[in-house]
């Protein structure tokens, strides 16, 4: 499947494919006039990328998993495991937050805001 295929299937792209491609997450032979075709179920894989993506993966994380992925996937604990420890880095990122909120809350309160504590 060329590029411009795979990028209207997956809503991706052209330039994300590339990127992913380049990051090793996808894999594509070239023909003779250079032009990318992809593998087949590349269109699986670029789903699973947005679907980790938009639950808070980054790209490096993503690759981690890959390998496995493409072997016929995790078993079920060891995605629970990656799952509860991307919501305990939720949670951190969270908490802090709430703590920033808060600085910035009682900053709010004094005469002068930009003031020394």
């Amino acid at each position: 499947m060329r590029i411009g295929e795979l990028s209207e299937i997956s809503g991706v792209s052209r330039d994300a494919l590339r990127m992913y491609e380049a990051r090793g997450l996808l894999r594509s032979t070239r023909s003779a006039n250079g032009y990318r075709d992809f593998l087949k179920g590349s269109d699986q894989l670029v789903g699973y990328i947005k679907t980790a993506q938009a639950l808070g993966f980054t790209l490096a994380e993503i690759s981690e998993d890959m390998p496995a992925m493409t072997m016929g996937g995790l078993p079920a604990n060891e995605v629970e495991v990656i799952l509860r420890r991307k919501l305990g880095e939720i949670d951190a990122r969270l908490t802090g937050l709430a703590e920033l909120r808060a600085q910035l809350a009682a900053r709010l309160e004094q005469v002068c805001p930009l003031t020394l504590i």
